[in-house]
C-alpha cells in the first residue's frame, strides 16, 4: 500500500515515496535524452495534480465523462506545456504552489460543474 489514510489526511508511505521518485527518475531522463529538460518540472508537476484531482474525485471512476473530461485536461495541460517557454531555473515553493493549487482548483471545479449537470439527483437526498 502506497497511501495511509489517517482521519481526513492521506500520506504517502515510504514505499510510495520510493514510487514517486521512481517514477520521475525515468520522465526525467527523457526529457534529458531530447534535450528538453525545461519540459520535465512542468510535465512531472502537471501529472502530480492530474493524480492528485483524480485521487480526489475517484468515487466517479465509473462514470465516462468523468475520463472524457480527465483526458481534455490532460491534453490542455500538454498544450500549455509545450507553448510556455520554461525555464531549468530554480523556482520557490512559495510561487509554484498557488499556481498548482489554482490548477488543481480548476480542474475540480470543472468535475464538480460536469457532475451536477451529469449526475440524477437521488430521491432519497432531496429533502422536502
Amino acid at each position: 500500500m502506497l497511501l495511509i489514510r489517517e482521519g481526513g489526511q492521506v500520506r504517502l508511505t515510504w514505499k510510495g515515496i520510493l514510487a514517486v521518485m521512481g517514477g520521475t527518475l525515468p520522465i526525467a531522463l527523457l526529457f534529458v535524452y531530447f534535450g528538453r529538460f525545461d519540459l520535465a518540472r512542468p510535465t512531472l508537476l502537471s501529472i502530480i495534480v492530474i493524480i492528485v484531482a483524480l485521487a480526489m474525485k475517484w468515487e466517479l471512476r465509473r462514470r465516462m465523462w468523468f475520463w472524457v473530461t480527465i483526458a481534455v485536461v490532460a491534453v490542455l495541460h500538454v498544450l500549455l506545456i509545450v507553448a510556455v517557454p520554461w525555464t531549468t531555473r530554480w523556482i520557490p515553493a512559495v510561487v509554484a504552489t498557488p499556481a498548482l493549487a489554482l490548477d488543481l482548483a480548476a480542474i475540480l471545479v470543472v468535475v464538480k460543474l460536469l457532475e451536477k449537470l451529469f449526475e440524477k439527483p437521488n430521491t432519497n437526498d432531496v429533502i422536502r
